[in-house]
């Protein structure tokens, strides 16, 4: 689509949305039996797009970590969605008694959304999702590092919508500025915080609200009294789903000085049960293009010449498994093995940007103060992940911190509870979309009042004298 395409497409997206402000609940909810139905009936190509963007990523994985939690959604929208549209009542103050309030959730418009590679599925449709229930149409701009899975959901969006509904906008970078540039109701953005600045000043020059999904530097910080066996295993697992390209994934541990030897022996042994093999394992996904892998190795090799300790964890030793390489793609070059770094300074490019890959440094704290001190002198996180046991010290972490979420004692898992809000703080964004904080940041909170016949409204009218001093009296008594 040329620039032009892309503009005449937003207007028709627009003029829809004015000509048809009042969208019934049966026609929301057959938009979102649409996107079921395509991923039910469409769901193996997808995976298989997928696959072929990142050369290592198996079907079961697409499956839990991008169909899954879509369909949880899609269910649970589905369940709540005529809840979710009522008017809201609320409590009229005495001095406008008997006049009545609510509060109508309208649709916005036109939304836009832009999203990246690493689930290129779910961070698709997931907002889509949440948009079209609240009664938007929808523009999507997905990631041009995964061009297999973007050309799908264009060709199944166009088969299962009328383009004025929802359409995707393929093309590079300068595809997505252009996107960002449109005057949108909501404009969301899911992708690093460099370039979640750039989209925030692209729409503001159009005053368009946006929802930022950022990233950063997730803690996991694991107390004195852990079970270190268990923290271990879902750390691990929280770091490598997806090779660690997740935005919630655990970048770096804050671990009780003196327990480093047994926390490797403990993360060893997570990593050799979750991938006995690393090389030809189709569970453990490549790292997404040569450039993302070179990045990661440079930020391995900097970090030992400065000092690190830096163990790599190969459970097979090399051996490939040979009998799925050659059905699942060409990423094998590409499946980065996991490293544990120890002696991590601040001065090292790993404790200075996201990470995004496989690599987990581990920073020795003697006290928990040193810990939560370490957290607060750097932006706030997306995440934040606790293990241990003393229900006192997890209060006093929740209290002391700032993130955009928090998992006690394992992973990942709060992004899956459907009535949590998921979304950043500072640098790692702003707003959220999940559930019903989702669908009310979807839409327009008009405030009504309809005032009554026997409203008293004008004993507040000038002329003001005495009789409007001894009623402001009376009301100052009842405030």
């Amino acid at each position: 689509m040329t620039p032009d395409d892309i503009r005449a497409q937003f207007n028709l997206q627009h003029q829809a949305s004015r000509e048809h402000t009042d969208v019934p609940l049966l026609v929301r909810r057959e938009r979102l039996l649409r996107v079921q139905k395509m991923l039910d009936e469409h769901g193996p190509v997808l995976a298989a797009a997928v696959q072929a963007d990142f050369g290592m990523r198996s079907p079961r994985l697409t499956e839990v970590a991008d169909f899954f939690v879509l369909r949880t959604l899609l269910s649970h929208t589905l369940r709540h969605l005529a809840r979710w549209m009522k008017p809201q009542k609320v409590r009229t103050p005495l001095f406008l008694q008997p006049s009545r309030g609510w509060i109508a959730r309208q649709p916005l418009g036109v939304v836009g959304v832009i999203s990246p590679w690493n689930y290129p599925v779910q961070l698709a449709l997931a907002p889509a999702i949440t948009a079209l229930a609240a009664g938007n149409r929808v523009m999507l701009k997905p990631s041009e590092l995964t061009p297999h899975t973007s050309a799908q959901l264009a060709l199944l969006v166009a088969q299962f919508f009328a383009a004025d509904e929802f359409c995707v906008v393929q093309g590079d970078a300068a595809t997505a500025a252009l996107v960002a540039s449109l005057p949108f109701d909501h404009l969301v953005f899911t992708g690093s915080t460099a370039v979640g600045r750039k989209v925030a000043q692209a729409a503001a020059q159009n005053l368009t609200p946006t929802t930022l999904e950022l990233g950063g530097k997730s803690p996991c910080i694991v107390d004195a009294d852990c079970d270190m066996q268990d923290a271990a295993l879902k750390i691990a697992h929280g770091k490598l789903l997806n090779a660690g390209q997740t935005c919630i994934a655990p970048d770096y541990v804050l671990l009780p000085r003196g327990r480093e030897a047994e926390f490797f022996q403990a993360y060893e042994a997570a990593v050799a049960r979750l991938f006995p093999s690393i090389e030809g394992n189709p569970d453990y996904a490549s790292i997404i293009t040569p450039r993302h892998y070179a990045r990661l190795r440079t930020l391995l090799q900097q970090a030992q010449t400065q000092g690190a300790e830096v163990h790599t964890i190969d459970p097979a030793r090399g051996k490939p498994v040979t009998t799925t390489v050659g059905t699942l793609g060409d990423g094998v070059s590409r499946q980065m093995a996991p490293s544990l770094v120890f002696g991590a300074t601040s001065g090292m490019g790993l404790m200075q940007e996201e990470i995004f890959g496989p690599i987990l440094p581990v920073i020795s704290y003697d006290r928990l103060d040193d810990a939560i001190a370490h957290i607060n002198a750097g932006p706030r996180p997306l995440a934040l992940y606790w293990f241990g046991r003393s229900e006192g010290v997890q209060a006093d972490v929740l209290r002391r911190t700032v993130s955009g979420g928090v998992t006690v004692n394992d992973t990942l898992m709060h992004i899956a509870h459907d009535n949590l809000p998921f979304g950043g703080v500072g640098d790692s964004g702003w707003g959220a979309y999940h559930g019903e904080q989702g669908f009310v940041r979807f839409c327009h909170q008009k405030s009504v009042l309809v005032q009554s016949r026997w409203a008293m409204g004008s004993l507040f009218y000038p002329p003001y004298g005495p009789r409007f001093d001894r009623i402001m009296g009376l009301l100052r008594r009842w405030l």
